[in-house]
């Protein structure tokens, strides 16, 4: 299937390998684009390509509102990434994109024409727990900044500047409103593998939350967990893409190599 101009706009592919036996479709986290995984690409195996989600209100589609609403979010989805999954594909997801991740797999999986061997989610408690947390999308200015500086994935530079924080906190207000607006509904749980990945400082999402994901596969279930908080994954880049490439059955080129890319 061709991939189409509106199709590009949701995926940036920072290394293209037409000849990859797997695609790696990439979920940023609340307020992210595809940047987060421009790295990825350039690290891991020719045998994989990674494909960054860039959901509308950031980087380069930054004048499009972003999506708040979950039913919008699937089905723009599905229409954008079926031109993507023309072989066999895992997805990975961040926060958020955990969540993301989850819900679109959940779809393909009652669609039943996608090749998805497996799912990577990180940093996320398992979609059936509720969320007990004070909502974050409607906090007060300088309350949601010091949230901010507690998740510490946000650059301390960004929060001081005002004229990015007045593009950016509106984003992630949003993005916090689609996290925490979203309503789980019980069904069959996956027939594919599901990989968790953790950070052992992270007092958002404890280890017990994690392992709840094993509820959601009949196809096997790993749990791993990083040294770091919630954003562990910038910091461990390296040892995520090697546990993830070993997962895919692909070798990677050298762990020196990938962690020389920043």
């Amino acid at each position: 299937m061709p991939i189409s101009t509106s199709s590009t706009s949701w995926v940036v592919v920072p290394s293209p390998r037409p000849r990859a036996r797997v695609r790696l479709l990439c979920f940023p986290y609340a307020g992210g684009g595809a940047s987060a995984f421009t790295a990825w690409g350039r690290a891991l195996s020719s045998e994989i390509e990674v494909c960054a989600i860039q959901m509308p209100g950031r980087e380069a589609r930054l004048r499009e509102p972003p999506i708040t609403r979950w039913e919008e979010v699937i089905w723009r989805l599905s229409e954008a990434l079926m031109p993507w999954m023309d072989r066999p594909f895992a997805l990975f997801g961040h926060s958020l994109g955990a969540l993301v991740a989850f819900e679109f797999a959940r779809h393909l999986d009652r669609d039943r024409r996608a090749e998805l061997i497996q799912m990577f989610v990180s940093g996320r408690e398992a979609p059936q727990l509720p969320l007990d947390e004070t909502p974050k999308h409607n906090l007060p200015h300088e309350e949601l900044l010091d949230e901010l500086r507690q998740l510490a994935g946000t650059n301390e530079e960004v929060l001081k500047e005002r004229e990015l924080l007045d593009i950016f906190i509106p984003l992630l207000r949003a993005d916090f409103f689609l996290s925490e607006s979203h309503v789980y509904e019980a069904g069959p749980p996956l027939n594919v593998p599901i990989t968790a990945y953790g950070g052992m400082q992270d007092e958002h999402v404890l280890t017990s939350k994690l392992e709840a994901w094993c509820e959601q596969t009949t196809a096997g279930f790993r749990r791993v967990m990083f040294p770091g908080g919630h954003f562990f994954l910038h910091d461990h880049r390296a040892q995520i893409l090697t546990d993830l490439a070993g997962e895919l059955g692909i070798a990677l080129p050298s762990l020196s190599r990938v962690s020389s890319y920043r």
